[in-house]
């Protein structure tokens, strides 16, 4: 039989990362192409307590169908924290709890766009977030990034000449693929530019928490008194991302549509795992936990950069030093084909990245760069993966 598939997923190209996890699952081959959180990252034997307490006291509140707007005591406690801790939400703005925070862009993208409509993006970007865009017909509209995180000259006219932008959206921290974050200089034009041409802006912030450098930035959520941001928040890199819970702070009328199309898909998001989530915020130390996780990503996020010092960088290699988040982003050296690179690191070196291709709103376009991941692989795994991609440079370079 022939299958016939539907245009908008015919289009679409299997993620490269995840092309790349098919060689990370040969146990020779170390892989930093993932984006996992630390394997001491996870408070188990907390999550363990929650999980047997619910089960002994409240089983059928955890087994039984909810409301698709989330777990009510969770959307209480994030209303208030959001709006004490980070100034976000106003009188006008709801709480949705989603299936992770990538379920809100693919929601977003549901409500607001139409077939050929466009969203503007940070380029490079998440790859997961692209894709949602374009398996709804959304057409994307990249905007470079400097070092200190979108280039508002090239936002403006791209604003300009795209008339049915729908809205912009952008990792304003720790940018996933550069670990790049935005300043509040641009942030707070970013906000005016998206006010002024009458777009929405999507703030995408899984890794706002891991700021383990520097000055804490306030979001741009935090300056919206126009009702035009839409606030994605996570718990996958501070409690577990396997339970699958994010959080959207959005104008109500934007949440009620994306309440509807989100009862088209799953009806709501799985209740065990908001309950756990309520219960680790409210019945330990949350601030605690969010040191300790600081604290480990600090010292592998240093580690993998002197190693990068000691074996890459001599070589003609760049890196943009990060003061947060999980990934480096790599440069090569203009004479060298980056997706080759990738390609042999792997197959003959057993080190596995990803090509900075896989993040560009046009994977056509071309890019000399690649992204580690240093938060996943353990430190003898971490430094044997560098030492090899040292070694391999070698030869290249």
């Amino acid at each position: 039989m022939e299958y016939r598939f539907s245009d908008r997923i015919s289009t679409l190209k299997p993620s490269a990362i995840r092309e790349i996890f098919k060689y990370a699952a040969d146990p020779q081959v170390v892989s930093l192409s993932a984006g996992n959180p630390a394997p001491d990252a996870f408070a188990t034997k907390q999550i363990g307590e929650i999980v047997a307490d619910i089960f002994a006291t409240r089983p059928i509140e955890a087994l039984q169908y909810s409301v698709t707007e989330g777990y009510p005591k969770l959307r209480a406690y994030l209303t208030e924290y959001m709006e004490s801790r980070h100034n976000i939400g106003r009188a006008f703005d709801d709480v949705l709890i989603t299936s992770g925070a990538q379920q809100i862009m693919e929601l977003a993208a549901k409500v607001l766009c139409n077939e050929g409509d466009y969203v503007i993006c940070e380029d490079p970007s998440f790859i997961g977030s692209l894709n949602c865009f374009r398996s709804l017909g959304a057409k994307l509209k990249g905007v470079p990034v400097d070092p200190d995180g979108m280039n508002m000259e090239a936002l403006e006219d791209a604003l300009e000449s795209t008339p049915n932008a729908r809205f912009i959206y952008t990792i304003p921290n720790f940018q996933n693929p550069t670990g790049i974050t935005l300043s509040l200089e641009k942030r707070k034009k970013l906000y005016a530019l998206a006010k002024q041409y009458g777009v929405l802006i999507v703030e995408d912030n899984p890794y706002g928490d891991l700021r383990y450098k520097g000055e804490n930035l306030p979001s741009i959520k935090s300056f919206d008194e126009d009702g035009i941001v839409i606030y994605s928040g996570s718990f996958s890199k501070v409690i577990a991302p396997g339970l699958r819970v994010g959080y959207c702070v959005a104008p109500e009328p934007i949440l009620k549509k994306m309440v509807v199309g989100k009862q088209g898909e799953d009806v709501h998001t799985n209740i065990l795992a908001q309950m756990i989530c309520y219960e680790f915020l409210t019945r330990y130390d949350f601030d605690e936990n969010l040191a300790n996780l600081r604290a480990l990503y600090r010292r592998k996020a240093q580690f993998a950069m002197d190693l990068l010092d000691q074996y890459v960088v001599p070589l003609g290699i760049t890196y943009h030093p990060t003061e947060g988040g999980l990934f480096i982003w790599c440069t090569l050296p203009d004479s060298v084909d980056m997706a080759d690179f990738c390609k042999r690191a792997v197959q003959e070196y057993k080190v596995a990245i990803v090509p900075g291709s896989a993040f560009l709103c046009d994977e056509k376009d071309a890019s000399h760069c690649f992204r580690i991941n240093f938060s996943t692989p353990s430190d003898e795994k971490l430094e044997e993966g560098i030492k090899r991609l040292g070694k391999f440079a070698a030869t290249v370079l």
